[in-house]
């Protein structure tokens, strides 16, 4: 059945502020330029210079004061305006020949305020012809008066312009930071400038040298490339075009190796062009429509009934849904893109009508959604929407089902399963719970407006989503829209229950794009580095119960897919291993109830010793970090050992002391351990102070060397003063005294005489006085052969007598 064409009103104008002075400049200047800002609340209306006053006016819809400004009779008014696709606050961009430029922002305070003003053209002599506002790039053709040299035998004034553009970024509540200048074309002729979304496109005016004036160039920011093309003889040609590398063309240098598009060319013969997001359209003076492709191509898009009554008839191009709109004069015709076929000929009640570019995606507003996939027309009657009406008779399904229809599809796309999605089983099944809640908002008849509401933040991260897919698609700016796009999966996912599909999802992801997952992972626990080697988080407990949760005990994974705290390990093995024990020591602090550091299953640390690999084939320097950084005794314990093999004593007796006052069990172990080898050899002499601050306070004398006693070597031979060369040295009293200090260091007990070696440790310092001397007497050895063993052979031991 035929579709309908139709034109709904919108509005009658009435809730514009300064609707009366709207109406008025509509009706009664054909001449007057129309603008919409992104959001497609505020219209701005610039009139030719000589117009009376007011020549801008700048209405906003709703609440708000609307712009007027008006220059008296020898102070030139703006060559042109625009709004900037700034989604924090509206702003627009006035532009006089000069190169003055002013920056007018509405929503810091009441009204519209001048937030800058600056010079395109500083150093004077040029002036500007035409400008464009393109993806946060204001760009401009300017005319300079030193000429050109060697213009092909053309005027000297033909190739004196050049095209520049600087970036326009938002700063702040009411800020705005300028870029510096970069040139694009040097020595090109005079163009005008037409902006799409992703596109600017260069076109020849009345004034272009005619040699050239059947050439328009097609720079695309988001490729760094530029695009020659002659429509009319079919050819184009790409240039590598990026200014982030420094790029530049002199437009004469570009022509010259290419000849072909030189040939001998009547000039374009346009009367009307439209930058649209399929390419640029252009209506020519038989009326017919052609569409430029950002690639260069050019195709024949449809005839009009009626062809443009001259320069002065007015026109206006635009599309929707896979249709041509085009207002000449009175009259919209409505042609398939496709074919070519006329759909619809409407005659209106004016012949000032002016479309409206379509609002920028992701800043629609309620009314904008719900009359979204037309186009606007816009008049002193009032702003219309045109577009297709379904056919009475045609059974429409209801909303549930569209909803449930279009999620089916939207699945399925997603889905990384090989069976098909049913709306029956995403009626049924609990796992597709958002179309349920949608289908059940629906089913209690909300209005579209609060639903609107309820789900714009929502919309808008879809359509976002849904744009940069196209940009990819597309091959815009790859590397950068891969890495947006992987962003806005992970930290979609991380607000889905991470099993199943989306767990094998994260997993893909992670592989395929490493750091740009880390980096959505990096913003969702909100981790920051805080100067000491360690990390901290502001993440709630929730984004960390979904990250530390899922733990298998399974050593092998079912089909590779790693759960979420495995699969962060392994990305930080690849991406920056030193950050890994730190981060496990971070992820054993968070914790509740069944999971984190205090639930079941295994330790956080012994999870990530598993993405090391087996024991013996992972890095030691990161299992050692892991397993100190662990906070379980037997795991220090086992650090502790191995740098004990490893000989690194230093760091083994650092690990004993880092331990706090509740681990005096574990230090004490160390101590002990360390102890041993101080027994048993040397090369622990020069780290004993280190090991007397391990010493534990509670250790006696006694026991000191009860421990020694058990670790010191067997020596088979009888002592000797002075060990053999090439052999260990053997434990001293002189290295010994230190540690028994040590273990007296908390004061002389009170109490009786615990150990026969105690009294040596509390010695007063001063000998005790000499006692009486009287005469000698030999001993007899009947008497004291007790003693035979401790005299030397041949000599007797000698007493004093006291009586």
């Amino acid at each position: 059945m035929k579709r309908m064409g139709t034109l709904r009103l919108l509005s009658d104008l009435s809730h514009f502020s300064g609707a009366g002075r709207l109406r008025e400049l509509l009706a009664g200047d054909p001449a007057v330029r129309v603008r919409c800002s992104p959001d497609g609340r505020h219209l701005l209306l610039l009139r030719p210079p000589g117009a009376p006053s007011p020549q801008l006016l700048v209405a906003s819809r709703g609440p708000g004061a609307e712009l007027e400004r008006a220059w008296p009779a020898g102070h030139p008014s703006p060559l042109d305006a625009f709004f900037l696709p700034w989604p924090a606050r509206p702003a627009l961009v006035l532009v006089w020949e000069s190169g003055l430029t002013e920056v007018w922002g509405a929503g810091v305070g009441p009204g519209w305020r001048l937030l800058r003003s600056t010079e395109l053209c500083p150093g004077g002599g040029a002036r500007v012809v035409a400008v464009a506002a393109s993806r946060g790039r204001l760009v401009w053709c300017e005319e300079r008066q030193d000429g050109a040299e060697g213009c092909w035998q053309g005027p000297p004034a033909a190739f004196s312009h050049c095209v520049c553009f600087r970036t326009l970024e938002p700063s702040g509540e009411a800020g705005i930071n300028l870029g510096r200048t970069h040139i694009l074309l040097h020595h090109c002729p005079s163009f005008g400038l037409l902006a799409s979304r992703k596109d600017l496109f260069l076109v020849p005016t009345a004034t272009t040298w005619p040699g050239v004036s059947h050439i328009l160039l097609i720079w695309s920011p988001g490729k760094g490339k530029v695009m020659v093309a002659a429509p009319c003889l079919g050819l184009a040609h790409s240039q590598s075009l990026n200014p982030g590398r420094g790029d530049t063309w002199d437009f004469r240098t570009l022509l010259r190796g290419l000849p072909g598009l030189l040939s001998p060319m009547k000039p374009l013969t346009v009367h009307t062009w439209a930058p649209t997001t399929q390419g640029l359209l252009l209506l020519d003076f038989r009326g017919t429509v052609s569409l430029v492709q950002s690639h260069g191509g050019t195709r024949a898009v449809g005839t009009l009934q009626e062809a443009p009554a001259g320069l002065a008839g007015s026109a206006a191009l635009g599309t929707f849904h896979g249709t041509l709109a085009c207002v000449l004069g009175s009259t919209l015709e409505l042609l398939d893109m496709g074919s070519g076929q006329l759909l619809e000929r409407k005659v209106l009640s004016t012949d000032r009508v002016h479309l409206l570019a379509p609002p920028a995606p992701g800043m629609e507003d309620e009314e904008e959604l719900e009359t979204r996939g037309g186009l606007r027309l816009l008049s002193a009657l009032g702003l219309f929407r045109v577009g297709w009406e379904a056919p009475q008779g045609l059974e429409v399904p209801s909303a549930e089902d569209l909803v449930f229809e279009e999620a089916c599809e939207y699945y399925q796309r997603r889905s990384l399963r090989g069976t098909q999605l049913t709306p029956e089983e995403l009626r049924h099944n609990s796992t597709f719970r958002a179309p349920q809640a949608l289908a059940s908002i629906l089913q209690g008849h909300v209005s579209p407006s609060t639903l609107l509401t309820t789900l714009r933040a929502e919309l808008r991260d879809y359509r976002a989503l849904d744009q940069l897919k196209a940009h990819l698609v597309a091959g815009d700016d790859e590397e950068a829209g891969w890495t947006e796009l992987a962003e806005h999966e992970v930290a979609r996912l991380l607000r889905t229950e991470l099993v199943g599909d989306q767990l094998a999802q994260l997993n893909t992801v992670f592989q395929a794009l490493p750091t740009a997952a880390w980096g959505a992972i990096l913003r969702a626990l909100q981790l920051q580095p805080d100067g000491n080697g360690r990390l901290r988080s502001h993440a709630p407990p929730d984004v960390w119960k979904k990250v530390l949760g899922g733990s298998s005990a399974a050593k092998e994974p079912p089909n590779g897919i790693l759960p979420v705290f495995e699969l962060l390990c392994q990305c930080l093995c690849r991406l920056e291993p030193r950050w890994l024990p730190p981060f496990v020591e971070l992820a054993q602090q968070q914790g509740g109830p069944g999971w984190g550091a205090g639930g079941p299953g295994l330790p956080l640390y012994r999870r990530a010793l598993a993405v090391l690999g087996e024991e013996g084939t992972r890095s030691e320097a990161l299992e050692l970090e892991l397993l100190l950084g662990s906070g379980r005794p037997k795991a220090v314990l086992q650090a502790v050992r191995q740098l004990v093999q490893k000989e690194q004593w230093e760091r083994a007796l650092e690990a004993g002391l880092a331990l706090g006052p509740s681990s005096p069990l574990l230090r004490s172990e160390i101590f002990k351990l360390l102890l041993a080898e101080f027994a048993r050899h040397r090369r622990l002499d020069a780290h004993l102070p280190l090991l007397c601050r391990l010493c534990p306070p509670d250790l006696a004398p006694a026991e000191l060397l009860l421990l020694l006693r058990t670790h010191l070597p067997d020596d088979s031979d009888s002592p000797t003063p002075f060990p053999e060369p090439g052999t260990e040295p053997p434990l001293t009293v002189g290295l010994l005294k230190t540690l028994l200090e040590q273990t007296g260091a908390q004061g002389r007990p009170s109490g009786p005489i615990l150990s026969l070696y105690e009294d040596i440790l509390w010695d007063p310092g001063t000998p005790p006085p000499t006692p009486p001397r009287g005469p000698m007497t030999t001993l007899q050895a009947s008497d004291h052969s007790g003693l035979e063993a401790w005299a030397p052979s041949g000599q007797g031991l000698y007493v004093t007598d006291t009586g």
